[in-house]
């Protein structure tokens, strides 16, 4: 299996970034394949902008998922895009690996799913959910916390952590076409003892372990729905 390992945190050392190698070396030593690509490390631009295409078909009025389609075709996208979607592609696995910040994922990862995942490969038109252009690839999501597992839930304080992950696993991952797995985290991490840590760490290893015999969550299929996408009595 291929594993494309995104990452990003600002801190080298961080205990995400313990997570990652966690994921790196129980992967390898399973005799995957894993590419990691470190977005603080790479020094990723996360901008989307009319800079991603050398070659626009509108060059008075950016759409820019419409140049995506272009600039994949003619080779015309910028070249840290055009080299995270082949790795994108080559991957049988996706891991997210990241901190919440502020009930979402790092501006530098935001900035990858924008800029990576292309209209006219990734998705485009119908291609989406079971029909998307990810379609075979699975998906994890690895996350860290500062916040107790009790705040997270119905009647919380800050409700279910399944609402503040919608964006990303719904509207993100499930829609183009991965399989997506139940999410890893790590609660209250930046206030736990070294114990607790690796307690974590040991979880996420005979998780990831095991992690080809999972059922993915389940997400809407086309074929539930009729031409004009209503749902089918």
């Amino acid at each position: 299996m291929n594993v494309l390992i995104v990452h990003a945190h600002p801190e080298p050392n961080s205990f995400t970034a313990a997570l990652r190698d966690q994921a790196q070396r129980t992967l390898q030593d399973q005799g995957h394949q894993v590419q990691v690509s470190d977005l603080y490390g790479m020094g990723w631009n996360p901008v989307a902008s009319a800079a991603d295409f050398a070659q626009r078909e509108n060059p008075d009025y950016l759409v820019y998922a419409l140049e995506q389609r272009l600039g994949v075709k003619n080779a015309s996208i910028a070249a840290d895009i055009q080299g995270e979607l082949e790795k994108l592609l080559w991957a049988d696995l996706l891991i997210l690996n990241f901190p919440v910040f502020w009930f979402s994922v790092p501006a530098m990862l935001k900035g990858w799913i924008d800029r990576v995942l292309v209209s006219g490969v990734c998705y485009g038109g119908k291609r989406f959910y079971d029909q998307g252009g990810l379609a075979g690839k699975k998906a994890l999501v690895t996350l860290t916390l500062g916040g107790r597992e009790h705040m997270f839930g119905e009647g919380a304080i800050h409700g279910p952590l399944e609402d503040m992950l919608r964006p990303l696993l719904r509207g993100t991952l499930a829609y183009v076409g991965c399989e997506v797995l139940e999410p890893f985290v790590a609660w209250h991490v930046p206030y736990i003892s070294h114990e607790a840590r690796e307690d974590f760490l040991h979880s996420y290893q005979q998780r990831l372990q095991g992690l080809m015999n999972e059922a993915p969550l389940v997400f809407p299929r086309l074929d539930q729905f009729d031409e004009a996408l209503r749902r089918k009595r």
